[in-house]
């Protein structure tokens, strides 16, 4: 007599139902792995999506939980202690679209959040899928931000947590991560030695969530909160036209795959929607792929001041490749001058202080802009993925007081030429 095969263990994670390899679409139970044994390509996360109204989510939390029917979540995911990023501003930035030359141009300002990025968003669904698999540390490795994030939500959730990041990384950003008080490791090499260390750490702990390796495929679904709020706040309906700066590639891949799911659902009438990459120079594998018509993204040693882009070996460039095609969008790289013009310009205009990677999204709309590549007519959105004073270096010495004057009108009136 054969004996049964073991249960498959059932996890709640909302409506997310499989995992599904992104190359040949091999399908294997929800689980916290990455890669795929069919194929050896990523995994990312499959759903069963019911009827989903508007109304709903209107009156759902202000945060990324008002999207949770179309996360890979628990039902009552709310209920655990998060960081509860989301809902950040959408501005209408007039100035900088006078500036740039172009009609309507809106800033998805994700500086707002906890720890002031984006990556909030992608740790929150991390943290929520990584408690359900029964993990008890969440860790990542980092070029910056992912550290504060991690760090941030492990301790709001009462984990510890072990964060590994390059030992050149940004001061602020280090001291950033280090408050929180949870194992902090600066690491003697690049963001992608950093990377590689964790992928053998999370081999060898069991009980460790890194949250961009071993639960890769839950935690970069938070990025499609990005396109959901852009297209909630534009009164449910999706933009001509965004640009989206581009690292490990997973934000650009997954905004697109946010887009798509609205339209499946019908939470707004399908529309398309041109996709533009943005790189710094000094790490440009992904726009260098682009521009030399090639499928295969060549790895390169960041040499950037966007040190929150500064990945050499983008995991998801040859998907980004694809989406930026698919949708008639480009992929442009700007020179560190260009992103702290970028970074000024933004400031000067619409009173935002973007970190670097803000600032070569900025430079790269505008060069799109000026070659042609972008529609001037058509509605743009930006996404401002951080805070500038996580990397104050980059403008310090281009930036201070006009003058230092005496404590009178006088002085005051003659520094300013009146």
């Amino acid at each position: 007599m054969t004996a049964a095969a073991p249960a498959q263990k059932t996890y709640d994670l909302g409506n997310a139902v499989e995992l599904v390899s992104k190359e040949e679409g091999h399908r294997q139970p929800l689980a916290p792995e990455f890669v795929s044994l069919e194929d050896f390509s990523p995994l990312e996360v499959a759903y069963d999506f019911p009827r989903i109204r508007r109304e709903d989510i209107e009156a759902g939390p202000r945060s990324i939980w008002r999207y949770k029917q179309l996360l890979p979540v628990p039902t009552n995911v709310e209920e655990h202690p998060n960081t509860d990023p989301g809902c950040t501003r959408l501005i209408r930035a007039d100035n900088l679209a006078k500036a740039l030359g172009v009609k309507r141009i809106w800033i998805k300002d994700d500086t707002g959040n906890p720890t002031h990025s984006f990556k909030d968003r992608v740790v929150a669904v991390a943290l929520a899928a990584a408690r359900e698999f029964g993990f008890k540390v969440l860790a990542c490795p980092s070029t910056g931000n992912l550290a504060n994030a991690v760090a941030a939500a492990a301790a709001r959730a009462g984990w510890d947590s072990v964060v590994l990041v390059p030992k050149t990384l940004e001061r602020a950003k280090i001291l950033m991560s280090a408050v929180y008080d949870g194992s902090l490791l600066a690491v003697d090499g690049n963001y992608d030695d950093v990377n590689r260390l964790a992928t053998e750490l999370a081999g060898e702990h069991e009980d460790w969530a890194f949250v961009n390796v071993n639960v890769r495929p839950y935690y970069s679904e938070g990025s499609k909160t990005l396109a959901f709020e852009v297209a909630e706040q534009l009164g449910w309906r999706i933009p001509e036209q965004i640009v989206v700066p581009i690292a490990s590639g997973s934000q650009l891949t997954k905004v697109y795959k946010g887009f798509n799911e609205l339209g499946q659902v019908g939470l707004v009438e399908p529309s398309p929607v041109r996709i533009f990459g943005a790189q710094a120079t000094g790490c440009s594998p992904v726009s260098t792929a682009y521009k030399g018509g090639h499928d295969v993204v060549q790895p390169v040693r960041p040499d950037t001041i966007a040190r929150s882009l500064a990945i050499g070996a983008p995991a998801d460039g040859p998907y980004v490749l694809d989406i930026v095609r698919k949708t008639n969008g480009a992929i442009e790289d700007v020179t560190d001058d260009e992103v702290r013009d970028g970074i000024r310009l933004l400031a000067r205009t619409e009173g935002i202080f973007a970190e670097t990677a803000g600032g070569v999204t900025v430079a790269t709309a505008k060069k799109l802009i000026e070659t042609g590549q972008i529609d001037p007519d058509a509605e743009t959105v930006l996404l401002i993925t951080g805070d500038g004073l996580k990397t104050l270096d980059a403008v310090q010495d281009q930036i201070g007081p006009k003058a230092t004057v005496a404590p009178t009108t006088e002085a005051v009136n003659q520094a300013l030429g009146l």
